[in-house]
């Protein structure tokens, strides 16, 4: 009998989260690194990681430069811009013609993000998986959409239906200084072990594949651009719905955490 992506993940999650001798795990890293021609030179070498988990999660040893601009938004992660536009009857992109109902990914009414844009944002098994606050931000809820752990890499996404509404997600829901909106989603994959959100440790995920948990906060968590949320363990997508603002990426574009993607302003 074939193994689920779920289980197939949690497995995954436990063999990349074994310390093995070091001698064994420095061949297991450096294979990792050639395979996927990882770039450390933001990082610590490759012999450093006493897990392969610890490899995937990466912090940067050299600081990076964040558009400071208080009209900018930047990208939160390393990552490839897949598809980016406008939602529209309650419509947008997980692949050029391809869309996906908002209001179910998102756990709002219908029509309540038409005139929102969206960027995704795909994070490849090379990247830095850390993510962080694409702006300053007031986050007011997180909501956790339990789901199936498909791969959301560019053949998946042409394959398979409404991949980003029967995925795993983690949705923030966030006010910004501007007086808008914006939703930060985290949507897990095959191999994503977990998603960590440092703020809140109750955000539980590839645990419960039918739930759907909702934290609200009475006194909202301020979080400053470019300040770190959590980190995937292992590659995945992040899709960002915002209020209010004109996109300056473009489509298939290799962006880098700190870069400026959009800004403030129709």
């Amino acid at each position: 009998m074939s193994m689920d992506t779920n289980s197939l993940s949690r497995l995954f999650g436990k063999f990349a989260s074994c310390a093995f001798p070091k001698w064994f795990q420095r061949i297991v890293n450096r294979v990792y690194v050639r395979i996927f021609r990882i770039d450390l030179s933001d990082f610590a070498p490759v012999d450093f990681y006493p897990t392969l988990n610890a490899l995937f999660t990466r912090k940067l040893e050299r600081a990076r430069e964040v558009d400071s601009s208080s009209e900018s938004i930047i990208s939160p992660s390393d990552s490839l811009i897949t598809e980016q536009g406008i939602v529209c009857e309650n419509l947008a992109l997980q692949i050029k013609g391809m869309s996906y109902p908002v209001d179910e990914f998102l756990g709002t009414p219908k029509g309540e993000v038409d005139g929102f844009s969206y960027v995704n944002l795909y994070l490849s098994p090379r990247d830095y998986h850390r993510y962080h606050a694409p702006c300053d931000m007031e986050i007011v809820e997180a909501r956790y959409f339990g789901g199936e752990l498909l791969p959301v890499n560019f053949p998946s996404l042409r394959k398979n239906s409404n991949l980003f509404v029967r995925n795993e997600r983690v949705v923030l829901v966030a006010n910004t200084p501007h007086n808008t909106r914006i939703y930060f989603v985290a949507v897990g994959a095959l191999n994503v072990g977990k998603m960590i959100f440092h703020f809140d440790s109750r955000i539980d995920t590839n645990a419960k594949p039918n739930a759907r948990d909702i934290y609200v906060y009475d006194t909202p968590i301020s979080v400053k651009k470019g300040d770190e949320l959590g980190h995937f363990q292992m590659g995945s997508t992040i899709v960002l719905i915002m209020q209010d603002i004109s996109l300056e990426s473009s489509l298939e574009q290799t962006v880098r955490f700190g870069q400026r993607i959009a800004r403030y302003g129709l």
